[in-house]
């Protein structure tokens, strides 16, 4: 049954993941970097700091060092945010959802405490959450399981009564590692990706989300 629910942040609450592009795109290039579309390829859902470690070890800089390289990114990425940023179809609808349902509520992203609070700020949904868990709580990021047994832990839920929204592979991996239900949210261009067979469900959106999903993955209340 599941007892809480735990939203990854990038690309599920926001369409934040051409940001993100762009600003490797921005910053990268600026540092003489050549993009390569196979290693671009492989970014979604990693950590900042690991993103910006396999450009480096792809093409090293001089100019920056990779934590001034990294805040660089953090620092485009939270600038089109409040510039750009809206919530994503159907999250407040879902979020009102299950705070009806008493359902509690954690976020668990990768992206750093400050680009986090500027997302929900900017969305205004803070309220909806009772945790919040940013990269820097925890030793290792996604595709490791620790952020997520931290955001069961902060609701006081054991991790298999937990359901989770993810739109990336890495994270997908994360929660299934944490012994969680999951629900993949995937970018059009990464549909069809065998690894997403292991979820629940996959959707295109949660406008898609009927009374029979609620059924299927366990709520109650349905």
């Amino acid at each position: 049954m599941v007892q809480a629910v735990i939203f990854d942040m990038d690309g599920v609450l926001i369409d934040s993941e051409p940001y993100w592009a762009e600003a490797e795109q921005h910053v990268f290039r600026q540092l003489g970097v050549t993009l390569d579309p196979a290693i671009t390829s492989q970014t979604s859902g990693m950590t900042t700091r690991a993103v910006t470690e396999l450009w480096f070890k792809h093409s090293p800089w001089q100019d920056l060092t990779i934590e001034q390289t990294e805040q660089a990114v953090i620092d485009y990425v939270a600038l089109a945010v409040l510039e750009r940023g809206v919530v994503k179809k159907g999250v407040v609808e879902l979020l009102q959802q299950l705070q009806s349902w008493q359902i509690p509520v954690a976020l668990a992203t990768n992206s750093p405490a400050s680009l986090m609070n500027t997302v929900l700020d900017k969305l205004q949904i803070r309220s909806y959450f009772q945790a919040l868990c940013s990269i820097e709580l925890v030793t290792q990021g996604k595709p490791k399981p620790e952020i997520y047994h931290l955001a069961a832990s902060k609701l006081g839920v054991a991790s298999e009564h937990c359901l989770v929204f993810e739109d990336s592979v890495t994270g997908l991996t994360a929660a299934k590692a944490a012994g969680m239900k999951v629900v993949a949210l995937p970018a059009e261009h990464h549909w069809h990706r065998t690894e997403y067979d292991q979820a629940e469900s996959r959707l295109t959106c949660f406008s898609e989300i009927q009374p029979a999903h609620f059924q299927s993955w366990g709520f109650r209340q349905s």
